[in-house]
């Protein structure tokens, strides 16, 4: 089972930033997928049974029957703002493919992947405060960039406790790594390399991502947009100085604050 949170993830998910009147909703999106997030990684059940649970989220958000009360919870706010269950509907297509199993073999597939678990977030916050969807394209660059540091991050564990693989195979093959080389204590020069290999294109979702907070028209959003390509930006590097098999690379307390300054500077600035 998952153990993130609202406050333990690497980059705030509806943050004091977010407007008060817009933080239920996004409280409720977030319920929603970690509960759904939970039922794909739950050890204790079948790819079948997986199936079965998250095909029960999309019924209460598709077909208004019934489901988990946190898909019902979800349907309810998405109807009292004129919403569309687009979003957490296609975040359900990312724990289905996780629930049966299939692999990103090549960076491609990664991307791919990323349209659905990471995308999405975006997309909701942006269509939530009423914001041009013109904003799409650098919000999935930053969602995508996001997703894939943590999956740099967590690549040894998402091996050995789901047998779960996130970097591209193709370049592991290349290499000539296995997904084992992940469960090693340390990077070795040829997992650093693909490592490297991985953040170079990382670093280019993060450029696409910095014209995200100019184009926010809510301040308070706007804040929180910036606030996020800063961390995303900072981690990139992070995970090019430091070892995520040796220790956790994360954004320290001082980091978070600078971001958080960097935020607030970009919603006051005209």
């Amino acid at each position: 089972m998952s153990t993130r949170t609202r406050t333990t993830e690497n980059f705030p998910v509806g943050s004091w930033l977010v407007a008060p009147a817009h933080r239920p909703a996004v409280h409720a999106f977030y319920r929603f997928a970690r509960a759904a997030d939970d039922v794909a990684d739950d050890p204790a059940l079948d790819a079948e049974a997986k199936v079965a649970r998250l095909e029960a989220f999309d019924h209460a958000l598709a077909d208004g029957g019934e489901g988990p009360d946190e898909a019902l919870a979800l349907r309810a706010v998405l109807a009292g703002r004129g919403l569309t269950n687009d979003h957490p509907r296609q975040l359900l297509q990312a724990f289905l493919a996780d629930a049966r199993g299939r692999p990103c073999r090549t960076w491609s597939d990664l991307i791919a992947y990323c349209r659905f678990s990471a995308a999405p977030v975006g997309r909701f916050l942006l269509d939530l405060h009423g914001e041009d969807r013109a904003l799409w394209p650098a919000s999935d660059a930053l969602c995508t960039a996001l997703q894939i540091e943590n999956h740099l991050q967590d690549a040894a564990g998402d091996w050995l406790d789901l047998r779960r693989l996130y970097i591209p195979k193709t370049w592991l093959d290349e290499a000539s790594l296995s997904e084992r080389d992940l469960l090693a204590p340390a990077l070795t020069p040829a997992l650093r390399a693909v490592y490297d290999r991985v953040l170079e294109r990382v670093d280019g979702l993060n450029a696409q991502a910095r014209p995200l907070a100019r184009g926010i028209r809510d301040r308070r959003l706007r804040m929180e947009a910036a606030a996020i390509v800063d961390i995303s930006h900072r981690l990139a590097r992070k995970l090019r100085r430091r070892d995520p098999l040796a220790a956790r690379v994360e954004p320290g307390p001082l980091e978070k604050v600078l971001a958080l300054a960097r935020g607030i500077l970009a919603g006051i600035a005209p």
